[in-house]
């Protein structure tokens, strides 16, 4: 395996700011939008009919051409010097937070959307100013070939480069020190992570996942929950870090979710779900099998859905009851077209259940009374959270993304993933004004200096000088 690691970070300054956005040249740019010939090239990684376009459009393009938009309307404000509050022992200096890049950063990505999961990170760090070496899964074959074709072919390949390999490569690869670590993957591997970080004290970002609940209670419009549940849970056949994992109801809700669930099924992918052009397959064979284990171990009964093909990675969305807080499906994340609904008769009840959980990436809670939303949002934890629907707060860039807990550590998306990449420096410009009374600090020190020197420190004595 041969790659190529840059000696020295990207430099800011104010006469190379514009190169350190992604295109040194409109190319990318355009390719990225689509605009002429080379837009083509950024379309090849749906060729594989495992995710119908639709989806793929919104999940992997779209979203990264949305964020690398809001970067570039706001990262110059984003590296501004930010000037502090000062006390009056340093009311004559300058004082201030200045962003620089880290170095040089490794971007580990998944094989659930592996166009997104590279390139959301790749642009933060990039406009960070960081060199980035990015490891693209080798699950997504075809996009790992994409991406090591496609990188070096719009970007220096003095700044940035693509790994590319399974298990054995990786494990290389993280044997050279890096400036930060970005991971998106399963707790699992997340630890062998951390302890090769651990060898140069590598600061690492992780977004992991888990189980995301769904809790419905009181007021609802059933019908509504039923279309949004459907849609979040389903797209990309629940490969989602994000999706909704488990429903949490009363009985009487179940009762009435069933056949709305039904009836959205088959509205969006029709009374074959199967010849659906719209429904996409499990990424593999050994994912498939491990979906069809968990379903074989549940005893939950199977209320909608249920069938399977193997040659053709099929898993039709299915909707499980009477599943017990210990079934197999609540053991792990289930990260695919599955979804078990349990029961509880009181919202404390709900609430219990979660906390009694690891933290989630996501909550989800679907109700009509804002009483209900606000009492979850304030006795839960997770990573994020949203009310009334699923996966869609992700797709603003104005709001953090990641974890809590075993669900991930640290964020991105817009701000936060520039920040995740940069180094706040700590900057401290004085002069030689007021010596004297900087001369309080200097010994012989006795009861009278020290009195004053506190005075001065205190953030409270922010009085103007005359």
């Amino acid at each position: 395996m041969f790659f190529f690691l840059p000696e020295s970070p990207v430099r800011f300054s104010e006469q190379n700011s514009q190169w350190l956005v992604l295109p040194r040249s409109p190319e990318l740019r355009d390719s990225l939008t689509s605009r002429g010939e080379k837009g083509k090239d950024w379309l090849r990684f749906t060729a594989p009919v495992l995710q119908p376009k639709f989806e793929a459009v919104l999940s992997e393009i779209d979203i990264v051409i949305n964020e690398l938009h809001y970067t570039l309307n706001n990262f110059k404000s984003w590296m501004q010097p930010e000037y502090v509050d000062k006390n009056l022992a340093t009311k004559f200096d300058d004082c201030f937070v200045k962003r620089e890049p880290l170095g040089v950063v490794l971007i580990i990505g998944a094989w659930n959307y592996p166009w997104q999961l590279l390139l959301l990170p790749m642009v933060a760090a990039v406009a960070a100013g960081n060199c980035v070496v990015i490891k693209p899964s080798e699950v997504s074959a075809a996009t790992d070939t994409l991406i090591a074709e496609l990188i070096p072919k719009y970007l220096s390949q003095d700044c940035y480069a693509v790994v590319s390999g399974g298990a054995e490569e990786t494990k290389s690869l993280l044997l050279n020190r890096f400036d930060h670590i970005f991971y998106t993957g399963s707790q699992a591997v997340a630890r062998s992570i951390l302890q090769a970080a651990s060898v140069h004290l590598t600061p690492v970002t992780l977004e992991l996942g888990g189980k995301c609940p769904c809790l419905i209670y009181g007021q609802v419009s059933i019908a509504g929950v039923a279309r949004r549940l459907v849609w979040s849970k389903f797209f990309n056949a629940g490969q989602s870090c994000v999706a909704p994992d488990y429903v949490l109801c009363s009985a009487a809700t179940r009762d009435a979710l069933l056949p709305e669930l039904r009836q959205a099924l088959e509205d969006f992918y029709g009374k074959e779900p199967q010849t659906s052009p719209d429904l996409s397959r499990i990424v593999s064979a050994r994912h498939w099998a491990r979906l069809m284990e968990l379903l074989k171990r549940s005893n939950g009964k199977v209320a909608v859905g249920g069938e399977s093909n193997e040659d053709d990675k099929y898993i039709a969305p299915t909707v499980l009851v009477d599943v017990s807080e210990d079934d197999a499906l609540m053991e792990e994340e289930i990260f695919g077209p599955i979804l078990p609904i349990l029961n509880f008769e009181s919202l404390q009840d709900g609430i219990d259940f979660i906390n009694r959980k690891e933290k989630a990436l996501a909550l989800y809670v679907f109700s009509n009374e804002s009483s209900v939303i606000n009492k979850v949002l304030e006795n839960t934890s997770s990573g994020g959270f949203c009310s009334n629907d699923g996966i869609i707060h992700m797709t603003l860039p104005g709001l953090p993304f990641g974890g809590v807990g075993a669900s991930g550590w640290g964020s991105y998306h817009g701000r936060w993933g520039f920040e995740t990449f940069t180094h706040r420096r700590a900057c401290m410009l004085r002069g030689w004004a007021l010596e004297r009374l900087n001369g309080l600090r200097y010994p012989p020190y006795n009861d009278n200096k020290l009195g004053w020197l506190r005075w001065t420190a205190s953030p409270k004595s922010s009085c103007s000088l005359m």
